[in-house]
């Protein structure tokens, strides 16, 4: 969440980091604001509201330097204002940071500081930070940093300035990430990758409890220890027009196009007809596959979801049995976790903090941990003992599209990749599997032909207020995944059921018109699912199904019908999945919301 810019150089400061806050605004926020030293001040200009409020606002009062600081924040102390906004001052008005987290004990230090005759203008948790290195300043701010970070507790990612240090920035971070850009005689901080990608594609990840201390001389990095510390850097592969909507009218809708390439980029090399899977660095023998007592997949939202398909394909591909849970649950419920717990943990951000406090717990109790991510660097990668990079690509769109299904393809490819191991399938029966897989994409690539369809039925339910998805097995699985994406991107209040459910109490909310969206790609479920839609088309409700091209029996007492290609009813979820995201992008586009950024929430979640 939030979004933090930093430079140093020979622009202009002030164009660099609107433009690289720009480009962090699929992150979620509601206020932005800059800071920039100059003429023996540092200028602070901030405002609630979208980015073109900031913009305004600089035409009037503008600020001009070789150095600033820039954020976008997602409120989280104190309602969103002005007052509130980022960047945050000392009393003297000569230190300012830009703060991504949360402060857990801002209240104890508030009041430490406030004996000391400090006094504060906002509601947030931020604003002790720059008083606090203020109180540890005698001369070297990278010492006043280091030595205030250790009264902080929570998570942070910070960028600092100071009127007695104008040509230095200091970086650190916990807990919340925040990378180093490396240019031609110039040098960025931000909290991902695309803020700074018109600029450089030379990045260095900063650890947990790092510090860089960025001069026009170069950059130093150190540990709490003030000790020295030799970083590498990471050449960024994809460009800046990745990031771009390229022709589109949003990301979102973008990203459901790009979801074939992101299928075939995330299978290369690791699924190939005729041969055993591929994972990569992933070491996992079959001796230590036997010897795990539970395998746990833990993680949240979307990414939740997908480990639902997750559990059904290890359990029916490799016979060992799988438990699934929401990471903000799973941490605080005193889970049984050992040296014989495999935990899988799947966060397209690589940055979602109850995955991460999750993955960190576990390893402690001597669990061994695959992630699943799509961030290379990312915390999650890097603390794990293994890891599956999803090469989804750059999702800017809040609602994951493209991220979610090459999660499912990853699920798919270590389920199998099991079976391998313990011979739990014939050659045969995985290289069936394997040869579907690789004809998804083209699949996908026909379901999405089918949009003008989808189009009329969210005509038709644009001003609902309730809807509901059912599905049974592995359509359930799509159902709650459905249901997500509707809610997020319309406010619409969406529930998913089991089918078999209906009769125990959701069938009550059912009358004329009212909106009911079904997957029926379960072939030994089909006639059960088809009773179920009766139950509901009997009371009067409006009905799209998501179901094969064979199945041609629901079309005479549905609304909608949505026929998807062939494929192994495993598999089936990654097509049943896209005509809901067209829906869900659909219905959105008819309400006038916005597609890409919707309220109050964030792509990364990094707080609790």
């Amino acid at each position: 969440m939030c979004g933090i810019v930093g430079y140093l150089g020979g622009k202009d400061a002030t164009d660099v980091l609107v433009h690289g806050l720009s480009k962090l605004e699929y992150r979620g926020y509601d206020s932005a604001g800059i800071a920039v030293p100059e003429d023996g001040k540092i200028t602070i200009v901030k405002t609630k509201g979208r980015l073109k409020n900031l913009a305004e606002k600089l035409e009037t009062e503008p600020a001009h330097g070789h150095l600033g600081i820039g954020h976008t924040r997602w409120a989280t102390h104190g309602e969103p204002s002005d007052v509130n906004s980022h960047p945050h001052c000392s009393n003297n008005d000569r230190i300012s940071v830009v703060h991504n987290g949360i402060i857990e004990n801002y209240m104890e230090i508030k009041s430490w500081l406030a004996d000391k005759s400090y006094t504060f203008l906002s509601e947030t948790d931020t604003e002790v930070i720059p008083n606090l290195v203020d109180h540890y300043f005698e001369g070297c701010l990278l010492e006043a940093v280091i030595n205030a970070t250790q009264r902080l507790k929570g998570s942070y990612a910070l960028g600092v300035i100071s009127l007695d240090d104008p040509d230095k920035i200091i970086a650190v971070r916990k807990d919340s990430p925040l990378i180093i850009g490396l240019g031609e005689n110039e040098s960025f901080i931000a909290s991902d990758v695309p803020a700074i990608l018109n600029y450089t594609r030379e990045v260095v990840y900063l650890d947990d409890m790092e510090f860089a201390e960025i001069t026009g001389s170069g950059i130093r990095y150190y540990n709490a220890n003030m000790e020295s510390v030799e970083k590498s850097s990471t050449t960024i592969t994809w460009n800046a027009d990745s990031a771009e909507k390229g022709g589109y009218d949003h990301f979102t809708i973008k990203e459901i196009h790009e979801q074939p390439k992101a299928l075939r980029d995330t299978m290369t090399s690791r699924i190939v007809a005729g041969q055993k899977v591929k994972l990569d660095d992933i070491t996992i023998t079959r001796e230590m596959l036997e010897s795990y007592s539970r395998i746990y997949i833990v993680a949240c939202g979307t990414a939740y979801n997908a480990g639902v398909v997750g559990k059904t394909a290890i359990e029916s591909l490799s016979k060992i049995p799988v438990e699934v849970d929401v990471a903000s649950e799973f941490r605080y419920r005193d889970p049984i976790i050992d040296s014989r717990t495999l935990l899988i943990v799947i966060s397209q951000s690589g940055e979602t903090a109850d995955t991460l406090a999750v993955l960190r717990d576990s390893k402690k109790k001597g669990a061994r941990v695959i992630a699943i991510t799509n961030v290379v660097g990312s915390s999650v990668a890097r603390e794990a003992t293994d890891v599956f990079y999803t090469w989804a690509g750059p999702e800017i769109g809040v609602a994951s599209t493209k991220a979610y299904l090459t999660m499912l393809i990853a699920v798919y490819t270590i389920a199998l990749h099991f079976a391998e191991l313990l011979g739990t399938m014939t050659d045969e029966e995985t290289d069936a599997i394997k040869k579907e897989m690789l004809l998804l994409p083209d699949k996908v690539s026909k379901v999405i032909e089918q949009k003008e369809s989808i189009q009329k039925f969210a005509l038709k339910i644009h001003g609902e207020k309730d809807v509901f998805f059912i599905g049974r097995g592995l359509d359930y699985a799509v159902a709650i995944e459905a249901a997500l994406k509707l809610k997020e991107l319309t406010y619409i209040h969406a529930d998913a059921y089991p089918g078999g459910e209906l009769k125990h109490g959701p069938i009550a909310l059912i009358e004329k018109n009212t909106s009911v969206l079904a997957s029926l790609t379960q072939r030994s479920l089909l006639d059960k699912m088809h009773s179920n839609l009766k139950e509901v088309t009997s009371r009067g409700a409006k009905v799209m199904v998501v179901t094969y091209e064979s199945n041609k029996t629901v079309d005479s007492f549905v609304d909608t019908a949505v026929h998807i290609p062939e494929t192994i009813d495993l598999l089936a979820p990654v097509l049943a999945v896209v005509p809901m995201q067209l829906l869900s992008y659909y219905v959105c586009s008819f309400k006038g919301l916005d597609v890409d950024k919707p309220r109050n929430l964030a792509k990364s979640v990094t707080v609790e």
